[in-house]
């Protein structure tokens, strides 16, 4: 089963702002006769790789809202220039939304549970909701 990461965006201002951000790392991949695709650089390795790579993806807070994902590529570890061990995730180009959660912030990454991974929005942005939020939406006379 698959196993997720979710980790603060620090930085952006909404998924277009993400969106954005991948689609110029891709552009450059691409220049450099690479497959299309962006990185995230972060100190520590993830124990769970195998899991995280059969079919993971890393999960983005933006705003204190979990609110989009992109599949995880690979993982390579490697020391930079100051000598210090670092973790690239690969990510794919897509950034796909999903059903907005709350969640507060944390340092670095955290594991995510595919149960407990919120359900991506169907293209144009209209996603099925569960009936326990259909329900309390319209009992606020929201829906």
């Amino acid at each position: 089963m698959a196993l997720h990461l979710i980790k603060l965006c620090v930085g952006a201002e909404s998924i277009d702002d993400l969106r954005e951000w991948v689609d110029e790392r891709a552009r450059l991949a691409v220049s450099a006769g690479l497959e299309p695709h962006s990185a995230h650089v972060t100190r520590m390795v993830p124990k769970r790789m195998a899991d995280l790579l059969d079919g993971g993806s890393l999960y983005w807070v933006i705003k204190g809202v979990l609110s989009a994902r992109q599949q995880l590529l690979g993982i390579e570890e490697f020391t930079d220039a100051d000598g210090i061990g670092r973790c690239r995730l690969l990510l794919a180009p897509e950034v796909i939304e999903t059903m907005p959660q709350p969640k507060r912030p944390f340092q670095g990454w955290r594991y995510l549970e595919t149960k407990d991974a919120p359900a991506d929005l169907l293209a144009g942005g209209q996603g099925e909701m569960p009936a326990d939020l259909k329900r309390e939406l319209a009992e606020l006379g929201l829906l």
